[in-house]
């Protein structure tokens, strides 16, 4: 079984977002990443040469939001 939950990272522990459902003392396998955001998952959907932070202030930008015209 392979599950997905958030956790936050403070002070040399993760701190979970939810509660897992596994049994006391059961034997878990654990793999830890950053998570990503959807500017740095689609980045390459657009053939973008330039960097993640730009492409994310063109994305997040009001002016080129369709729903603010509407």
């Amino acid at each position: 079984m392979a599950i997905t939950v958030e956790a936050t990272y403070e002070n040399g522990i993760l701190k979970l977002a939810s509660p897992l459902p596994f049994k006391e003392h059961e034997k878990v396998e654990v793999t830890v990443r950053v998570k990503s955001n959807w500017v740095e998952e689609t980045a390459g959907l657009l053939k973008w040469t330039g960097d993640a932070e730009t492409l994310r202030d063109l994305a997040e930008d009001v002016e080129f939001d369709p729903q603010e015209g509407a």
